[in-house]
């Protein structure tokens, strides 16, 4: 980090923002020297976000002043905040899809030749660019082709193409692999070497340990508190995250699971064909998936939820074998499924909180002629958004204004609704804090206790040690191994998570 005595490169002064119903931010500031890491965290709702969206002029805000390198600017469009050298990784992906990777790198800011674009020089930069952020991929590859985490390199490649001064990165990490966060976290330390700033957002707080200069907290939308690089330490972080200690994270009792619930026997995913999987999972258990991105975790969750047909093999419910032809008739064997993309699959964000809870139950609680329950909907709605303890000003809260966290708590919410015999979870707590994540395990816990047979993939090794009762480990298409709870390490889960050790499945 740079020492100067003059002004700061950014400066973020009593800015204020409200949504409908919600204060986001109030009178929070923060500053940024040249060349530091400044870490900004805090609980889901706590503003980070929304703060980061309107210094690269995706909002405005309501009051306050932003300076760069001392000179006030209106961030009023994202070509603005580029113009003053601001580049923002969203959480969420905002890729074309059904663009290539090199046209979503240069996506309107296109070099031209002889008044066409310049394909070519589009083609090498981002060979350049995707080399820097460790993505092995061709510039021609459409992006809808690619896993999510892969998606993610590809937005963090999009934000080093432009010469920026500032560079935003919130939740980079959230989708990707160890290997790819080691190779990010270079990235970050490398650009801090020659100057770039960087505010760094992260739910990880041993990426913040590792990575920052600085600490800014936001609590509630307000500022709760800086640290600087001598006092970052997890316990600080957590304390003025939460204004509270956290003594026991995983919440796991000891209990006798029952019958088989969920049985896998041979089956073949369209996405890894050859490699047939079996397993099984029984009533009150808690079963994790690992493996590095690309190893079919999230293409299994697909199969099991009707998503994808499986090309062979069965599924049994209970006992019965079930046919899943559609996400429809996994509902109906008491099949639910948590998306890893909450924002594309699991919630409709213009409707209703109360709507996006009544929409799995739509038809089996119709009325006659097909009309909609409403007593049930809000019944349904106001049971979940107590339990999930979602933070939203009433149930017709549009979803596009919750947080994060409290989005991924109505998809959570809408499938407990249901009452569900198998509950796949799908990296249930990526970009949630540390609070929310604690919640989470609770009801993980507290559904376990009740019967429910849970299935849920996670790239956190700690959240799989600290949940599972057993742990299915894949590599390539493959189950290479089973760990019960007490042979869970992350060395364990590394060996076979890289194919080298196991018989495959």
């Amino acid at each position: 980090m740079s020492e100067s005595n003059t002004s700061p490169l950014l400066s973020v002064e009593n800015v204020t923002k409200r949504f409908p119903g919600v204060t986001a931010l109030n009178q929070v500031s923060l500053t940024l020297a040249e060349g530091e890491v400044l870490a900004l965290i805090g609980e889901n709702g706590a503003g980070k976000s929304t703060l980061m969206k309107i210094l690269a002029g995706v909002q405005l805000p309501d009051e306050g002043q932003i300076r760069v390198a001392g000179v006030p600017v209106r961030l009023d469009s994202v070509q603005t905040a580029q113009a003053n050298r601001i580049a923002l990784i969203h959480q969420e992906l905002n890729l074309s899809g059904n663009l290539d990777v090199g046209a979503n790198i240069f996506l309107g800011r296109e070099p031209i030749k002889r008044g066409l674009i310049d394909k070519k020089k589009i083609r090498e930069d981002s060979v350049a660019l995707l080399a820097r952020v460790g993505l092995k991929v061709s510039p021609d590859t459409i992006v809808d082709a690619l896993p999510i985490g892969q998606q993610q390199l590809v937005e963090i490649a999009r934000a080093l193409s432009v010469d920026a001064r500032v560079l935003i990165m919130d939740e980079p990490t959230s989708s990707l692999s160890q290997h790819e966060t080691e190779r990010l976290l270079k990235v970050v330390k490398d650009l801090r070497s020659r100057g770039v700033s960087v505010i760094y957002i992260s739910h990880r707080l041993g990426e913040v340990r590792e990575l920052a200069d600085r600490v800014t907290v936001f609590r509630d939308g307000a500022n709760a508190g800086d640290l600087s690089r001598d006092e970052i330490t997890h316990d600080r972080m957590v304390q003025l995250m939460v204004g509270r200690d956290i003594s026991q994270f995983y919440a796991r009792k000891p209990h006798q699971p029952g019958d088989v619930a969920l049985q896998v026997s041979g089956l073949e995913t369209p996405a890894n064909l050859g490699h047939r999987l079996s397993f099984s999972v029984r009533a009150g258990e808690i079963v994790g998936i690992s493996g590095l991105v690309g190893a079919g975790r999230t293409e299994l969750l697909h199969v099991l939820f009707g998503v994808d047909a499986a090309v062979s093999g069965t599924i049994s419910v209970d006992g019965q074998v079930v046919r899943l032809r559609s996400p429809g008739d996994a509902i109906q064997a008491g099949i639910a499924l948590v998306p890893e993309d909450r924002k594309q699959q699991g919630i409709i964000l213009e409707m209703a909180v109360r709507t996006n809870i009544g929409l799995p139950g739509l038809k089996q609680h119709q009325k006659t002629g097909g009309f909609l329950n409403r007593h049930q909907e809000g019944k349904d709605s106001a049971e979940m958004i107590a339990r999930m303890r979602i933070r939203t000003p009433n149930e017709r809260q549009v979803v596009q204004f919750l947080s994060g966290g409290n989005q991924q708590k109505v998809v959570l919410g809408k499938w407990l609704a249901m009452k569900p015999k198998v509950l796949l979870l799908d990296e249930p707590t990526r970009g949630i804090d540390i609070g929310a994540k604690q919640e989470i395990y609770a009801l993980m816990e507290e559904l376990a206790e009740q019967g429910v047979a849970i299935l849920f993939v996670s790239s956190e090794m700690e959240e799989v040690i600290g949940m599972s009762d057993r742990t299915l480990v894949m590599h390539e298409g493959r189950i290479t191994g089973e760990l019960t709870r007490d042979e869970l390490t992350e060395e364990s889960i590394m060996q076979l998570a890289t194919g080298n050790v196991g018989t495959p499945a």
